[in-house]
């Protein structure tokens, strides 16, 4: 049972702009620690289906328990929820349809909405729309509640609809002027689309083609408040099926929010996944290696966000069953158990299964997370907090990726860039101010500053080649190992994309000279105590840069008026009971000491380390707490850091025992 919030119990921040599907569901019902990896990663929101078959067993009698327990949760951790409106009871079946689905939606035998007016008992889907809408209503039992409520899911294939566009549209209408009867405030969004097969069949389209005969229309919105898409294994296409979208709304002048609320590519070189498909061409197309997966995540949703959606949804939380039937379980194997019966599934979990779960128990690594959790802790982390504006995409010619944002609240441009080929290049980003943060997806960030002041040079790792066909004409679908360089801007001037530019890498130049390799293609082994879980987020052959190989120090101390700037290295998002915690300071002059502070399940700060010169320590901390790290820093001078009023510089979790 959730009989207390606890939102306001962790200091993660929530990302509005990221969710998670399946954190919880009626088939995956979260526990704590559940919803804790998902809120400690940074999610806002969950998605999951509510089956209508499974709240109606039998004619006109609804159970909501089950369904009751999935939002109570969400609401008491603190996460948004997008709930999906599907299934059918085979007494409604009609056909590949919903019986009466035509019937009127109120029960003065019209469609019109108006005061006073009730739902037509005759019409079981407006029924049950109805039904679950007002239950679930922010402000009603469950507190926060639900807002966003998706008509079906996919309903362009027909493993998820059988009916036709026809029946799709009227079923969108009836959902949207029940829901909107049950609570003013809800938001009715069109099904997640698939678009495997656009060119053949847009349903989107198709639908609008209707809904423009209907002459209420206009004064129902054209029954969607929001639209949805979704996409697999190309990062690249995530932005063009949103554009698509886009483009067909348009034709009738119509602008609505565009969410991806489901997203991913699966692993194949890590149970579930076929592990052996290293020398299986045919079982790796439209997979990925964990590296990959990492890189999608930064890449699809960069994509995705530069063509203006609203929200992005990573599929999924866990790898539960995937597509699978619930008590599939196999142990790690090399194909040779294939012919008698399930040796493989879809692993598309940010962490892999526990021992305990429904589907696929035997993980080598049960319950860590893979990289791809690091990635997306990394988007909510510079991304969550102030808005920022749509991104300015630069394809440069088919050999590298860079997407530029401009955050005007904190007066920041955040580039998010990465390399197509399989060469290592090095790019030249213009800088507009005298230093950047660049984050990498190793738990890795780097202070840089501009080569001759004019510019950003960082060298980018090359991608791995894939097995399917590329829809952009680039090498590969998935570039390597993206880079985010966040950059202080004091007047954030328009973009010259005629300044960025690939050229050869040249480790002697570039402002980041770390040859990064990604790893080859065969599987990783695990590495006791590594971050997320055992597999390397990114192998770092050469060692992190230092303060001083990126500042020119000043030689005598007695010149230096600057006040020196603490840093503090990323710590994991879940880390042993014992970990080390690692600073440093930016100075012009040289350290003299600094002061390490930590606070513990947000209480108080506290001093840790006091006049010290050390720039790192082990910490012990307990099961199931969490911990931020602070540090101040004195230079020879005398000068401390301007950090008086402490924020957290470094973070970390312990798992619960």
């Amino acid at each position: 049972a959730f009989s207390q919030p606890v939102a306001a119990q962790d200091a993660t921040p929530r990302s509005d702009r990221l969710g998670i599907t399946f954190i919880s569901s009626a088939d995956h019902p979260a526990d704590d620690t559940r919803y804790r990896q998902a809120l400690l990663l940074g999610a806002g929101w969950n998605r999951f289906p509510m089956y209508w078959q499974q709240i109606e067993r039998a004619a006109g009698t609804f159970d909501w328990s089950v369904y009751d327990r999935v939002v109570l949760g969400d609401v008491s951790y603190g996460l948004k929820i997008n709930a999906i409106l599907m299934g059918l009871p085979e007494f409604h079946r009609d056909g590949g349809s919903v019986r009466s689905l035509d019937a009127p939606v109120f029960s003065d035998g019209s469609d019109t909405p108006g005061a006073g007016k009730s739902i037509n008992g005759n019409n079981p889907w407006a029924v049950f729309v109805a039904n679950a809408v007002a239950r679930y209503a922010p402000g009603g039992a469950f507190g926060s509640g639900v807002d966003v409520w998706e008509v079906w899911n996919e309903p362009d294939l027909t493993m998820f609809w059988t009916g036709s566009t026809a029946q799709y549209a009227r079923l969108l209408k009836v959902a949207y002027l029940a829901a909107h009867h049950a609570n003013p405030n809800a938001q009715v969004m069109f099904g997640g689309l698939a678009y495997v097969n656009p060119d053949a069949s847009d349903w989107l389209a198709s639908v609008l083609a209707i809904i423009a005969q209907d002459p209420a229309r206009e004064a129902n919105r054209w029954y969607m408040d929001k639209v949805a898409v979704h996409n697999y294994s190309n990062p690249w296409r995530s932005g063009w099926v949103i554009e698509r979208a886009r483009q067909n709304l348009a034709r009738y002048g119509l602008t609505r929010p565009i969410w991806l609320n489901e997203s991913g590519v699966p692993v194949w070189d890590d149970y579930p996944g076929p592990t052996w498909a290293a020398n299986a061409p045919e079982q790796r197309r439209w997979r990925a290696t964990a590296q990959q997966q990492a890189a999608f995540v930064v890449q699809s949703t960069a994509y995705a966000w530069a063509s203006g959606a609203e929200v992005v949804f990573i599929h999924q939380l866990y790898d539960d069953c995937g597509n699978q039937a619930a008590g599939t379980d196999f142990p790690p194997n090399n194909g040779d158990i294939c012919s008698g019966g399930a040796c493989w599934g879809d692993a598309h979990g940010l962490f892999r299964n526990d021992r305990n779960a429904v589907c696929f128990r035997q993980s080598p690594m049960p319950g860590t997370a893979r990289p791809a959790a690091g990635a997306f802790h990394l988007l909510a982390q510079v991304f969550g907090g102030a808005p920022f504006g749509g991104g300015t995409i630069l394809d440069l010619a088919d050999q590298g990726v860079v997407i530029a944002f401009d955050r005007p609240a904190t007066s920041q441009r955040i580039f998010v860039l990465w390399n197509t080929t399989q060469q290592q290049i090095t790019l030249d980003v213009p800088a507009s101010g005298s230093g950047a943060t660049l984050y990498g997806l190793g738990n890795q960030d780097y202070y840089i500053e501009p080569n001759g002041e004019t510019r950003y040079q960082i060298g980018l790792p090359p991608a791995q080649s894939g097995d399917a066909p590329t829809s952009n004409g680039s090498e590969t679908e998935i570039g390597g190992s993206p880079f985010i360089l966040v950059e202080q801007v004091a007047n954030l001037e328009p973009l010259n994309p005629a300044l960025v530019a690939l050229e050869p890498f040249d480790a002697s130049q570039a402002s980041v000279g770390a040859d990064f390799r990604l790893p080859p293609a065969e599987r990783i082994q695990p590495t006791p105590g590594s971050i997320l879980g055992g597999l390397p987020a990114e192998p770092t052959p050469a060692p992190l840069p230092t303060a001083e190989s990126i500042v020119r120090p000043t030689v005598d101390p007695a010149r230096d008026t600057t006040a020196p700037s603490p840093f503090m290295l990323p710590l994991p998002i879940i880390s042993p009971a014992t970990f080390t915690v690692t600073w440093g300071a930016r100075d012009d002059g040289g350290i003299a000491n600094y002061i390490a502070w930590v606070r513990e399940n947000g209480g108080e700060w506290q001093p840790w380390l006091e006049g010290t010169t050390t720039t790192q320590a082990d910490y012990i901390g307990q099961p199931g707490g969490r911990y931020e790290f602070a540090v101040w820093a004195q230079d020879l001078a005398g000068n401390w850091s301007l950090n008086s009023e402490l924020t957290p510089q470094a973070q970390t979790a312990i798992q619960q025992e």
